[in-house]
């Protein structure tokens, strides 16, 4: 079997996966997000930003409205939902179980937040939980 071309079959990019987690976090904070919006979050130009979520509307993962106010359609919430849990799963055990420096565990967990499978993702939060009842 062809493990590596697995990598492929992932639903999203790590910078889609940022541009949705953008607009996740901009709607909590200001209850709207624009384009600009995320490309000021994302410390990045309008046009890449605009580029980018253009390809996120294709998927149906974004919603525009007629004032270019931006959602995440139910998909795209679910999606961004899922990163976020991975990546904070990730960030938990790199940091507080493998004792990686907090700045290290932050950038290896936002490398591989979007590639793991929610199979995964389970099994390793369960390992934490069983792992921090052990040594309580």
């Amino acid at each position: 079997m062809d493990i590596w071309k697995k990598f492929e079959e992932n639903n999203i990019t790590h910078s889609a996966a940022h541009h949705l987690l953008a607009i996740l976090e901009l709607r909590e904070k200001r209850g709207y997000a624009r384009v600009t919006d995320v490309a000021r979050e994302l410390n990045i130009t309008t046009g890449s930003a605009s580029i980018n979520l253009k390809s996120l509307k294709a998927k149906n993962l974004i919603l525009e409205d007629e004032n270019k106010f931006l959602a995440l359609s139910e998909e795209g919430e679910a999606v961004a939902r899922a990163v976020l849990m991975r990546k904070n799963i990730l960030y938990d055990f790199l940091a507080n179980i493998l004792n990686v420096r907090p700045e290290q565990a932050e950038i290896d967990s936002c490398k591989t937040e979007h590639l793991i499978s929610a199979e995964t993702a389970k099994k390793l939060q369960e390992f934490i939980v069983g792992y921090r009842a052990k040594v309580s």
